[in-house]
C-alpha cells in the first residue's frame, strides 16, 4: 500500500542524505555484482560490505544490508529480461531509487513512523486511507520490511506491506474462465456467462486520442507531454482487472471452488500476433494485457486462500469437449468466426464456451456437458456497465436467468 505524507524541511533533508549514500552504495554493489558474474545477496554483501561502511560510517550499516538486497533482486531481473531480448542496454543502470528499509531501520506504530538516518531517528505522523484500515482491522499484519521514496515538495511516499497466513481449502468443484481480447467468459453453476470488459473501445479510443496529441508534434514537447500523461488508459484497464478478479474469487471462496485458468506462455501478444497482418488488431492484441488478467485473479485468490490450477490451453477453443473431434468454424464476415459446429456429432459451438467446458476437463472435472443446449452457441452476455457495479457472480448469473426466461 502506497502512503504519502509531507514532512517538514529537517526530515526531508535527513531523509536525502540517506536516499544519496543509499545510491552510492547500491551502485557499487551493482558494478561488484557485474564484475563477479553473480546474483548473489551474500556473496555481494561479502564483497563490498566492509569497504563500503568505511565510506560512509555515519549510515545505519543495515542501509547496506538493504541495498545489497535491491542490487540482487536488480541483477536478477535484468538477467531474465535479457535472456528473454526484452532488456533496451548490455548492462543495468540505477536510474530511479527506492529506499528500502529492514525492521531495523524503520518502526512503525499507527501514531507515528520512525526511519533511522545518519543524524538519529526522523519521526513521521502519517494520516491513513480507508484502504489501510479496511486491512488493518481484517487480521493483515504489518510487514517488517518497507521501502521509502521522496517526492517533489517534501513529500515521502511510503510502501507498506501487509502479509497473512492463508491456508487453501480442497476444492468441491470448478469455475472455469476463459480470457479473451475484449470479454471474459465463465462458467458458474454449470452455466456459460460472457462478461464483456470494453478492452477494445478502451484501447482503440486512447489510441485516436494519442494520435490527435502527437500530430505534427515532438513526444519530447513540454505540453505533448503533459497531456500524454493526462491520459487513464493502464487505470481504467486496472480497475477493470482488479473487479473481475474479485468478483471471481468471491464466487470461487463462497462454493468452495476452484478456479481453473490457461496456463499463458511467456510473452502471449508475440505468439498471438504471428501471421496477423492487420495493424489494429495487432495493437488490440498486444494492449489486452491477458497475462496481467490472470495475475491479478491469482493473486486475489492467494488472499482468500482459493486454489488456481494452470492448465494448458492447446487447442481450448477447437476441440468438442464431446466427442474430441475438431470444431469447423465457417468465416461470419469477421476476423475471429465466434460459432462453430462439431466435424463429428453437428453440434454448435461457441468458441468462448467450448473453452470453458474444455478447461474444466482438463482441471479433472469429468461432469457430463450438456448438448443441444442454446447457451453452447449462444450465451447470456452481461455488459460491462452491470457486472462492474455487481457485488456478486453469482446474483448476476441467476438475474440473467430471468430476464432470459422473461
Amino acid at each position: 500500500m502506497k502512503l504519502r505524507v509531507k514532512v517538514n524541511y529537517a526530515t526531508y533533508s535527513a531523509l536525502k542524505e540517506v536516499e544519496k549514500e543509499y545510491r552510492e552504495v547500491l551502485e557499487e554493489a551493482v558494478n561488484y555484482g557485474l564484475t563477479k558474474n553473480t546474483t548473489s545477496f551474500i556473496r555481494i554483501k561479502a564483497g563490498i560490505y566492509k569497504t563500503e561502511r568505511e565510506k560512509h560510517r555515519d549510515l545505519p550499516s543495515h542501509y547496506i544490508y538493504t541495498a545489497c538486497e535491491d542490487a540482487s533482486e536488480r541483477l536478477d531481473s535484468f538477467n531474465k529480461l535479457k535472456k528473454r531480448g526484452r532488456s533496451y542496454t548490455d548492462i543495468p543502470s540505477v536510474r530511479r531509487v527506492t529506499v528500502h528499509l529492514d525492521d531495523h531501520l524503520w518502526k512503525f506504530s499507527l501514531s507515528v513512523i520512525s526511519i533511522a538516518t545518519k543524524r538519529g531517528r526522523v519521526f513521521i505522523s502519517p494520516i491513513f486511507p480507508k484502504i489501510f484500515w479496511r486491512y488493518y482491522n481484517n487480521g493483515w499484519l504489518i510487514a517488517s520490511e518497507a521501502r521509502f521514496k521522496l517526492l517533489k515538495g517534501n513529500v515521502v511516499e511510503f510502501f507498506i506491506v501487509f502479509k497473512k497466513d492463508v491456508k487453501s481449502y480442497d476444492p468441491r468443484g470448478f469455475i472455469p474462465v476463459d480470457l479473451n481480447e475484449n470479454s471474459v467468459s465463465v462458467l458458474v453453476d454449470g452455466k456459460p456467462l460472457l462478461l464483456e470488459t470494453n478492452t477494445r473501445m478502451i484501447t482503440l479510443g486512447y489510441e485516436y486520442k494519442r494520435r490527435s496529441i502527437t500530430n505534427g508534434r515532438s513526444t519530447k514537447d513540454r505540453e505533448v507531454r503533459r497531456k500524454l500523461r493526462k491520459l487513464r488508459e493502464r487505470d481504467k484497464k486496472l480497475d477493470v482487472r482488479r473487479k473481475f478478479a474479485k468478483l471471481i474469487v468471491k464466487e470461487a471462496f463462497g462454493s468452495r471452488s476452484a478456479i481453473v485458468l490457461e496456463d499463458l506462455p511467456k510473452r502471449v501478444p508475440e505468439h498471438m500476433v504471428k501471421g496477423v497482418k492487420d495493424k489494429q488488431l495487432r495493437l488490440r492484441i498486444y494492449r489486452s494485457a491477458f497475462s496481467s488478467m490472470k495475475n491479478a485473479i491469482v493473486e486475489k485468490a492467494r488472499e482468500f486462500g482459493v486454489p488456481v490450477i494452470l492448465v494448458n490451453p492447446t487447442y481450448t477453443s477447437s476441440i468438442c469437449p464431446v466427442h474430441g473431434s475438431k470444431i469447423i468454424y465457417q468465416p461470419d464476415g469477421g476476423s475471429a468466426p465466434r460459432v462453430g459446429v462439431c466435424g463429428k456429432g453437428g453440434e454448435r459451438w461457441h468458441r468462448d464456451v467450448v473453452a470453458l467446458y474444455n478447461l474444466r476437463k482438463r482441471a479433472g472435472d469429468v461432469s457430463p456437458v450438456p448438448l443441444g443446449s442454446k447457451e453452447s452457441h449462444d450465451p447470456p452476455v452481461v455488459k460491462a456497465g452491470r457486472w462492474l457495479r455487481a457485488k456478486s457472480l453469482h446474483l448476476i448469473m441467476i438475474n440473467k436467468m430471468s430476464e432470459m426466461k422473461v
